[in-house]
């Protein structure tokens, strides 16, 4: 069938009072915290894009090429006739790979928090797979969704969470997440996922802190939003972009570093901040290969395959749910 009729983005995007409730509570946590997954506003999504460009910023290419390398050994693990359910897969660059590698795919759904981007990907794999029912979901896939009704019966599902963005739960809500992902997928059903694995802080930390200044843009694009938004002031010359490795947690720690004593309003809350104070933005935390199986087994997978670059920079990992 054409996938076309199905374009309609079904929408159940966060709304204005969960952005601001989130973000209020985390500047009054010790130490303050904002959320990383409101960072892809539209301004937010482009500079994204430029960071995956970056000569630092191995994570993106090194995934497309394990992608590209051993994307028919993927496809057979996969099977045919699946139903892929892409998570937070943005552009898609990455999910039309794996597709055109699939053996006659049933049905895709992505779902992802920002509605114009999956608009305009969605739009584009029609285009690209005029046969393939294409279901977009627009949710914070953090919460509790609904899956849309298909046409067609698919053999199995199949989640993809690529990008490494597992990387951003601390290690409990990892494993609460991939057991939330196990009862997703069903019995027989399966989990590809890719996972940023460790290795020397110094490619870690230039990867978080390019010489362009990509990143911190991106970092303080989400003061910006706050101000958009929110109604905040925040003055963004007053705030620094930091990352940091820590390797007791084996994590990137990244953080808007206060650059003198302020105070900051939002809406008609006050915030103050000392010099040097610290907004913790995004925890980004770097797995082991034989870690991350053993963490996919402790949520009720089966660990099947690991594909990896040369260098082990990146894992793209599958597991199975067992019938």
């Amino acid at each position: 069938m054409n996938g076309r009729s199905s374009a309609a983005v079904i929408d159940l995007e966060p709304k204005q009072s969960e952005f601001q409730n989130e973000v209020m509570a985390g500047l009054t946590t010790s130490p303050r915290t904002l959320p990383c997954k409101y960072f892809y506003d539209k301004t937010g999504a482009e500079l994204f894009q430029k960071i995956c460009e970056l000569p630092e910023y191995y994570i993106t290419r090194t995934e497309l090429k394990i992608l590209q390398s051993s994307g028919h050994e993927m496809a057979s693990h996969l099977g045919p006739e699946i139903e892929l359910i892409g998570l937070g897969t943005g552009a898609g660059t990455k999910t039309r790979i794996l597709l055109e590698k699939l053996t006659d795919p049933a049905v895709y759904i992505p779902v992802d928090i920002s509605s114009g981007q999956l608009a305009q990907s969605s739009s584009l794999f029609h285009d690209l797979f005029p046969s393939l029912e294409i279901l977009p979901v627009c949710a914070d896939y953090l919460r509790p969704f609904r899956l849309p009704s298909s046409k067609r019966k698919a053999a199995r599902k199949v989640v993809y969470f690529p990008g490494s963005t597992i990387g951003n739960f601390e290690p409990s809500a990892a494993l609460e997440f991939l057991t939330r992902i196990v009862r997703f997928c069903g019995p027989g059903g399966g989990l590809l996922i890719g996972v940023d694995l460790q290795k020397d802080a110094a490619i870690l930390e230039a990867a978080y802190n390019d010489s362009r200044g990509v990143t911190a843009k991106f970092n303080l694009n989400l003061l910006a939003r706050i101000n958009r938004e929110l109604g905040g002031d925040f003055q963004l010359r007053n705030w620094e972009h930091r990352a940091v490795y820590n390797p007791a947690q084996g994590r990137i720690e990244m953080n808007l570093i206060s650059q003198k004593d302020q105070s900051v309003h939002i809406g008609s809350r006050r915030f103050v901040f000392e010099a040097g104070e610290k907004i913790v933005t995004e925890f980004s935390y770097k797995h082991t290969p034989d870690g991350f199986a053993e963490l996919g087994r402790a949520a009720g997978f089966e660990f099947d395959e690991l594909w990896t670059d040369d260098a082990r920079l990146f894992g793209v990992f599958f597991f199975r749910r067992p019938r």
